[in-house]
């Protein structure tokens, strides 16, 4: 299976396509200053073929890119970051407290 992640600002999303066919998306609201991660789905036929890691990994990239700390609120998203330990720095609540 071949897997594009595309960044639909529009829609605040993240977006795995397999050809024409959406395979799932990551929901985030961007702001200036925080990234929130609140809801990823990924639509059955495609579900333990690693379309929500690769949404994972594409969002919490950009996040990076960004400079932007993230919120997870997103019970996936999450999970994925502890269980990705290089993606942990990026958790809005190290981030706080860091900074105080």
């Amino acid at each position: 299976m071949t897997l594009t992640i595309r960044d639909a600002e529009g829609g605040g999303r993240f977006e795995a396509w397999t050809d024409d066919t959406l395979a799932g998306f990551a929901e985030y609201l961007r702001g200036d200053e925080l990234v929130v991660y609140p809801h990823t789905v990924v639509e059955p036929a495609y579900e333990g073929q690693g379309v929500g890691g690769a949404l994972a990994r594409a969002a919490l990239d950009d996040a990076r890119e960004r400079g932007l700390p993230v919120l997870a609120t997103c019970p996936f998203i999450k999970g994925w970051m502890l269980r990705h330990p290089d993606y942990i720095d990026l958790a809005y609540e190290n981030r706080s407290r860091v900074s105080d």
